[in-house]
């Protein structure tokens, strides 16, 4: 605490204010006015979020101002609201945060390459909120803090509190709100930490491309030479197994800026899920939940607070919380030069993908804006198909521009530094779900490792007649049938049928895109 410290220019007053507390004194703090805290037998801090155990994107809105509108792509993940919305909503969070006795201030940094940073104060109610985002931004050095001055951005996190049914715009008693003109973010009616995570990416995808920074939801690592590769993927793919590799180092997990510079992770920390949860498929996440790691909507042993990681009881989005240096290669600071590979993830469990193809630039921009996935048949019966997932730059619900915008930087950045594009499949192989069999991991690995030995850079290719993509015919460690998927079904003709299914269902979800991107986009999709 600091007798000089105060919030009164947000019209704020209460006098306790914590501010940047070590995870000591929040572990206290947590277990005094936290209910239903609990330390771990490793010693991480366990606490619940609430009702809502995950993020509500369907509650997120942004202000429709002059200064901003013509750059945000309007619809579904940026709704719009008025400023008087949100002053409202201001106002509801502010006055619920001066009914307190206690506040709790975590001032940090976004992005670790110090020219291009931004400065971040969260306000909340909650310990747990400010051990989750003093893990989550880049801690700043007590030089540092004595310096920090006014930050660039404010989020004023009253969860606690619900926001008003009444007020215009508003859909359920969440509401997330984002002004860039007040550069501030309020949070209502939800005490789920990963909307603090997200806000704060969601500021950065917004002014990093107006300074020609590309801002990516990926994970991202270095090899022994220096060389960099970025993993994109949507949840099931592998990004965050296939980026956890012993003989490169993490530069992060998640969130990730492309810069003239090279790239810098956005964040101090990882969010890990925690489900299932093994020291034997993921040691490097499973040996960081220690002290100082905060473990979310998890299910523990009452007498020896052992946790079951299996547990689904609270929620399947079971998370940990804790600082990079909690992983053992991880490289501080978590910077690296430009990337030479791009590797797009997916799952398909249509069957039909490659388990790796090489992109053109056209074909990376258009998976890149596609971000497919697809998850598995559901337990309905008579539901067999997969079901196909797109996401927008594979982080839709983040974006702020328009997704070409995105592509088209993606595209210059690669030309501009040499990089190369691969697409990697690793859902099924033989047959659709339910048919075929789950793309081997080792046989995936090995291919991750021929990218970046650089093997796969001189085999032969073949062209997918239907898709496009260039598949090579060779890949050490890789049974050469495995790499074509149509030699992988036993019935050529229903594998004939899947394929153009799929393609149809890329040809679809591109329709919304198509305004904003130009032909070479477009026609670097599938044919049919």
């Amino acid at each position: 605490m600091s007798d000089s410290f105060t919030l009164k220019q947000y019209g704020i007053n209460v006098t306790t204010i914590i501010r940047n507390a070590r995870p000591p004194v929040l572990y206290q703090e947590a277990l005094a006015y936290e209910p239903e805290a609990a330390i771990s037998d490793v010693g991480a801090l366990m606490v619940r979020s609430g009702d809502k155990t995950g993020r509500s994107p369907t509650d997120k809105r942004v202000v429709k101002h002059p200064d901003s509108q013509d750059d945000i792509w309007w619809g579904k993940v940026n709704v719009a609201i008025d400023e008087t919305t949100f002053n409202i909503n201001r106002e509801r969070a502010v006055d619920y945060l001066n009914t307190l006795g206690r506040l709790y201030v975590v001032d940090g940094f976004a992005g670790w390459d110090p020219k291009e940073r931004i400065k971040v104060r969260i306000i909340c109610t909650r310990p747990y909120h400010a051990l989750f985002m003093w893990n989550m931004l880049i801690r700043p050095s007590d030089e540092e803090l004595a310096a920090f001055g006014e930050p660039d951005y404010v989020v004023f996190n009253g969860g606690q509190f619900p926001a008003n049914r009444l007020t215009t715009g508003m859909t359920s008693k969440t509401s997330v709100d984002l002004s860039f003109e007040k550069q501030e973010f309020v949070i209502l009616g939800t005490e789920y930490a990963g909307e603090m995570k997200k806000g704060v990416f969601t500021v950065m995808n917004y002014i990093m491309p107006k300074k020609g920074v590309l801002s990516m939801h990926c994970s991202a690592n270095e090899g022994e030479d220096g060389d960099v590769s970025l993993f994109f993927g949507l949840s099931g793919t592998g990004k965050t197994t296939l980026s956890a590799d012993q003989r490169r180092q993490l530069i992060g997990d998640d969130e990730h800026c492309w810069s003239d510079d090279g790239v810098f992770n956005i964040e101090g920390g990882c969010y890990a899920k925690a489900i299932d949860l093994s020291a034997e498929k993921e040691p490097e996440i499973y040996g960081a939940i220690r002290f100082g790691t905060v473990l979310e909507n998890v299910v523990y042993a009452d007498e020896t607070h052992e946790v079951d990681y299996h547990d689904t009881t609270i929620t399947q989005n079971t998370r940990a919380s804790y600082p990079i240096e909690f992983i053992p290669n991880a490289k501080i600071p978590c910077v690296g030069g430009h990337p030479q590979n791009i590797i797009l993830l997916t799952a398909d469990a249509f069957g039909v993908l490659p388990p790796v193809s090489k992109l053109t630039p056209e074909q990376a921009m258009y998976h890149f804006i596609s971000g497919y996935t697809a998850k598995v048949a559901g337990t309905e019966v008579g539901v067999t198909d997969p079901e196909a997932t797109f996401s927008a730059c594979f982080g839709a619900a983040f974006i702020v521009w328009h997704p070409s915008k995105y592509a088209e930087q993606l595209a210059e950045k690669m030309e501009t530094y040499g990089a190369k594009a691969w697409l990697v499949n690793t859902g099924w192989t033989g047959g659709p779900h339910g048919v075929g069999s789950r793309m081997s991991l080792k046989h995936t690995r090995s291919i991750i490792d021929a990218i970046h030995d650089g093997t796969l850079n001189d085999v032969e290719f073949v062209e997918d007649p239907i898709f496009g993509l260039h598949v090579p015919t060779s890949c050490p460690n890789v049974p050469s049938e495995v790499l074509v998927p149509k030699n992988t079904w036993a019935d050529k003709d229903a594998y004939d049928k899947q394929a153009l299914k799929l393609a149809n269902l890329f040809i679809q979800n591109f329709e919304k895109y198509k305004a904003g991107s130009s032909e070479a986009i477009i026609n670097a999709g599938p044919k049919v």
